[in-house]
């Protein structure tokens, strides 16, 4: 009987020690998130113009849909001091009401799709966006690209034997340095420079950990690039490959080419040194895209 009260009374002791632990996430004012990836293909006769906007969210919570109140896209080929030899320039509109993805205005008097013809090297792309009475700008130069040669399914594993092995073989431009990105579906990416196979045929294998389905279709993309994509896509994977979870700091704010003009007059105020803490999230950049479809066998 004594032994009965006695762990009848441990266990007591044991839950009333019990306590709801409120975790104080941070919180910061909502910035706004560009997500202004062009993928060019040549073989078709415009650019596929997607420009996303969201701002940034709390933990846990997806980032929310926004809006702005101009959108567009000026393009040219620059010839030094801020100025071009010849600029068109593309008028964007909200797709669908509280969609936050702006398109070529569909219904302007003139063409305001981006013809792929315009994305030559060297030709300089400059989205311009105001959103909360704040003007932001980004400027990127188009990228092109290499196709594969071959991609194809690859029977090794890596950490696992569920894993799926992807093989795939391209051939370096030997004119130049190149950076590429690779997109393996799923929201999965991967960047490349040449440094090692300039000039070269290069192949490597990517290994999918999730549970691959005979039968599943798998798209695959190389991307060109340029340096700062190329740094920005590699230090976004690093980000998010890290599994210290959600409640580890993160090394640095991945910032993109996104920048808050607001305050700049180039003439007593031509850069934001004097404000740090004024800026957007998100790229804006211009690519030239080649995609091979597999079934995962």
């Amino acid at each position: 009987m004594k032994k009965q009260i006695f762990i009848a009374l441990g266990l007591l002791l044991l839950f009333s020690c019990e306590d709801v632990v409120s975790v104080e996430l941070p919180t910061d004012e909502p910035r706004l998130v560009i997500d202004g990836l062009l993928r060019v293909d040549k073989s078709q006769e415009f650019i596929d113009v997607e420009i996303k906007v969201t701002e940034t969210s709390d933990f846990f919570q997806e980032n929310p849909v926004t809006q702005v109140e101009n959108a567009s896209i000026v393009y040219g080929r620059p010839t030094g001091g801020g100025l071009f030899d010849s600029i068109s320039s593309s008028s964007l509109v909200e797709r669908e009401p509280s969609s936050g993805v702006y398109i070529p205005d569909p219904n302007a008097s003139s063409e305001q799709r981006i013809r792929t013809a315009a994305a030559e090297p060297g030709i300089a792309f400059i989205l311009q966006l105001e959103h909360k009475e704040r003007r932001y700008l980004a400027r990127t130069e188009y990228s092109a690209s290499v196709p594969f040669d071959n991609v194809r399914q690859g029977t090794e594993t890596l950490f696992d034997e569920d894993d799926t092995e992807v093989v795939v073989t391209f051939t370096d431009n030997p004119d130049q340095n190149d950076f590429y990105v690779f997109d393996f579906d799923f929201g999965e990416f991967q960047a490349l420079d040449d440094q090692f196979f300039q000039g070269q045929q290069f192949q490597f294998s990517y290994f999918y950990s999730k549970n691959l389905q005979v039968g599943q279709s798998i798209t695959i993309s190389i991307l060109g690039a340029n340096l700062d994509f190329f740094n920005y896509m590699d230090l976004l994977v690093e980000q998010t490959e890290d599994n210290g979870g959600v409640f580890e700091t993160p090394i640095t704010t991945v910032r993109g080419n996104v920048f808050d003009v607001t305050d700049l007059d180039n003439i007593n105020i031509f850069d934001n040194v004097g404000q740090p803490d004024v800026f957007a999230l998100g790229y804006f950049a211009v690519v030239q895209e080649f995609s091979q479809t597999i079934t995962i066998e």
